[in-house]
């Protein structure tokens, strides 16, 4: 992959939106918002192997979490796709800053941490400041330990903090 500053999405939670890190905007069909972060959940028109997402933006754990909904054929073996990113608010919008770093979880069977190669490259290159790339390597750490001891289940991980996520379509 070629070498990128952060990429940074926005959620304009009043105006139905998501801009997503190439600028492009979305029309997102669902927004909550609860006292632990913001789920959203929209189609992925154009994209290659992809219907739809759903995600949860949750800014006290550094985390955004997604469900994807593969097209036919194009099928993985995840349950959720966790990026690694610094979560922000401001009024009704929210931004998320990707810090490269990201982790798969297979409920019951393992947790992978991915694009560490690009998360190296970044840092060495100075696109990711001294701060942010040690809160992401933080981040990514604790969150994969966790889901580890909790039997590579993020709900039930999650649970220990609180937080219990649903994925509502509509």
């Amino acid at each position: 992959m070629a070498l990128h500053p952060p990429k940074v999405e926005t959620f304009a939670v009043d105006e139905g939106t998501n801009t997503d890190p190439k600028g492009f905007v979305r029309t997102v069909d669902l927004y909550r918002t609860e006292p632990f972060g913001l789920y959203l959940a929209r189609p992925m028109p154009d994209h290659p192997s992809l219907t739809h997402m759903r995600s949860w933006l949750l800014p006290d754990l550094g985390i955004r979490v997604t469900d994807f909904t593969f097209k036919p054929g194009f099928e993985r073996l995840q349950d959720y796709y966790v990026d690694i990113a610094d979560v922000t608010r401001d009024g009704s919008t929210w931004t998320t800053t990707d810090h490269y770093l990201d982790l798969v979880v297979h409920t019951g069977d393992r947790t992978e941490l991915l694009d560490v190669d690009e998360y190296v490259e970044a840092v060495a290159a100075g696109l990711l400041g001294t701060a942010p790339a040690e809160r992401a390597l933080t981040t990514a750490t604790v969150t994969h330990a966790g889901i580890a001891e909790h039997g590579h289940d993020l709900d039930a991980w999650l649970a220990t903090r609180g937080i219990a996520l649903d994925w509502p379509w509509t």
